[in-house]
């Protein structure tokens, strides 16, 4: 098959000869662009750079990584775009920049879905994680394999939250999540969606009351900085994938396609550790920062609250997958 960028070399110089051109890519010295939308030493840098060093080990430095953080190339809506197009070679995208182009992934923003992280990984290494491949690969997107950005808790700036009453009258940031909008404003929050590169100002300026992030994310954005509470929720679990534009894959070899792979789960292995690390070292170095920390909410309250909204998410998502969800041990 003859990818998209060797139908516009086709144009000027012929099949024939774009495809030997391609033939001998394959083989040559080369460095493909990674994006993501967080800082250098967040979770997601962490798996993205044992990505590309195992990729640059196993291939003698043949094929180098070369990575974009805090969003250089655009946010997750953007780069998931770009792999389509084939503009991007890789980006490590979160989950909430999926449902853009496949809907279904935003079953998984469902708040209160996934018991712990364990359950969150088994689904997601699991069948649900294989048909979301699927997915992708037929908006032309090819998942690699499954990291994670990690379960997100509640920050804002007017008081301690604990349960769904103390959402009344907040202004809350929510992600490219049509799930999550309706989650938040079934607690009674007024939640609005909003760019994840926008969202340090939005909450300076007081555009926003509070957000909701992985500890790792609150922490590596400096959210401490313009947030006063922290709620740790644990609402909703986001994975990210690290996906790769077929255009990039098709221009090399078999045996490179399967070193991109076997190097890309070793990365998303690295992102699920980062991630864990990070929320077990940042809460103490957020509270030492000043924020002031709750630490037990009321789960079966805001379990009611959702009670309202479980028919729209059946209706979008069907029951049946969503019970497949939390049968996953």
């Amino acid at each position: 098959m003859v990818s998209r960028r060797h139908l516009l070399a086709a144009a000027a110089t012929g099949v024939a000869a774009t495809a030997a051109g391609g033939m001998r890519r394959a083989h040559a010295a080369r460095t493909l662009r990674l994006g993501h939308i967080f800082a250098a030493d967040s979770h997601l840098a962490a798996g993205a750079t044992a990505f590309a060093e195992e990729v640059a080990r196993r291939t003698g430095g043949r094929i180098q990584i070369q990575q974009f953080p805090n969003a250089v190339l655009g946010g997750d809506v953007e780069l998931v775009k770009a792999v389509q197009l084939g503009t991007v070679d890789f980006a490590f995208i979160t989950g909430v920049g999926l449902p853009s182009i496949v809907p279904e992934t935003d079953v998984v923003h469902i708040p209160f879905l996934f018991r712990n992280l364990a359950h969150a990984h088994a689904v997601l290494d699991g069948e649900l994680g294989v048909e979301f491949g699927r997915l992708l690969a037929a908006k032309g997107v090819t998942a690699l394999a499954w990291g994670e950005n990690g379960l997100r808790h509640v920050t804002n700036s007017r008081l301690p939250i604990a349960t769904p009453g103390d959402f009344k009258g907040l202004r809350i940031r929510v992600p490219q999540s049509e799930v999550m909008r309706i989650g938040f404003e079934a607690f009674g929050a007024t939640a609005s969606q909003l760019a994840f590169p926008l969202l340090f100002d939005a909450l300076k300026t007081g555009k926003f009351d509070g957000e909701e992030n992985p500890i790792a994310v609150i922490r590596a954005s400096r959210f401490d900085q313009v947030q006063r509470f922290l709620s740790l929720t644990g609402h909703v679990y986001d994975p990210a994938v690290l996906a790769a534009s077929p255009d990039t894959l098709e221009e090399l070899s078999p045996e490179d396609r399967t070193i991109l792979a076997e190097a890309a789960r070793t990365g998303a292995r690295v992102s699920r550790e980062a991630a864990g690390a990070a929320d077990a070292s940042g809460v103490a170095a957020l509270r030492q920062a000043g924020m002031q920390v709750v630490d037990g909410i009321d789960r079966a309250a805001f379990g009611r609250a959702l009670a309202a909204v479980m028919p729209e998410f059946e209706k979008r998502f069907g029951r049946d997958r969503i019970e497949r969800i939390r049968r996953v041990a």
